[in-house]
């Protein structure tokens, strides 16, 4: 009952995430500076897609995090799973790459339009690298860290690109960073933090890796 009211919740938050990520993509109505759209403007073909697509991305995530940190059968049925997972992944950044594009004439002037071009194709051509040596770390049994590191990579490269689709636009298609930014004194009450806060963040995550170290087994215990 535990493991599946995790995988449950998991998967539903996972969902949520991409969906929200997609409603925003598609646009969101605005008129006088108030939302003009109705209650179910989130729910579409686009954003479900999304959602799906950012579920099977994590499952990817989590079954090249096992390959990294498990041996044994384990660690084989991970690689089985990374494989399948992969070429959905793939597949579903494909579509959603030519997908976005006609959801805004906007969005595609920044990739179909000279010399837009230039700044957008290396995204293209570095993912295409990273899937190439992803299949070749996978089949590898020697390779357990960079299969991980190549799906971070496309993750990166994904969230890259929507960021050149939907740039300058925080809100598409009518409300831009600009707009939507708050005021300097905010945002230095937001760096001091954050100057703090970051630094934190990333020195208790690190010696939590750092505890965590090596491969998990049967005969692994932390005392």
């Amino acid at each position: 009952m535990w493991d599946f009211s995790f995988f449950a919740g998991s998967a539903v938050a996972a969902a949520m995430q991409g969906v929200i990520l997609g409603a925003l993509i598609q646009g969101i109505k605005v008129e006088h500076d108030q939302y003009a759209g109705g209650w179910f403007d989130w729910l579409s073909g686009f954003s479900l897609f999304c959602g799906a697509a950012v579920v099977t991305g994590y499952a990817l995530l989590g079954a090249c995090w096992l390959v990294w940190r498990t041996e044994g059968s384990l660690q084989s049925r991970a690689r089985r799973y990374a494989k399948q997972l992969a070429i959905v992944v793939i597949a579903m950044i494909v579509v959603v790459s030519l997908w976005t594009p006609a959801l805004q004439r906007q969005y595609l002037r920044h990739w179909y339009v000279w010399p837009r071009m230039l700044y957008v194709a290396p995204v293209p051509a570095l993912v295409a690298g990273l899937v190439l040596l992803f299949w070749r770390s996978i089949k590898d049994e020697a390779a357990h860290l960079t299969p991980l590191l190549c799906v971070l990579g496309w993750f990166f490269l994904c969230f890259t690109g929507l960021g050149i689709s939907i740039w300058p636009w925080i809100v598409p298609p009518s409300i831009d960073v600009w707009q939507a930014s708050s005021p300097p004194s905010s945002q230095l009450f937001l760096l001091a933090g954050a100057v703090v806060l970051i630094p934190l963040v990333l020195a208790y995550t690190g010696y939590a890796y750092w505890v965590f170290r090596g491969k998990i087994g049967h005969e692994t215990h932390y005392h």
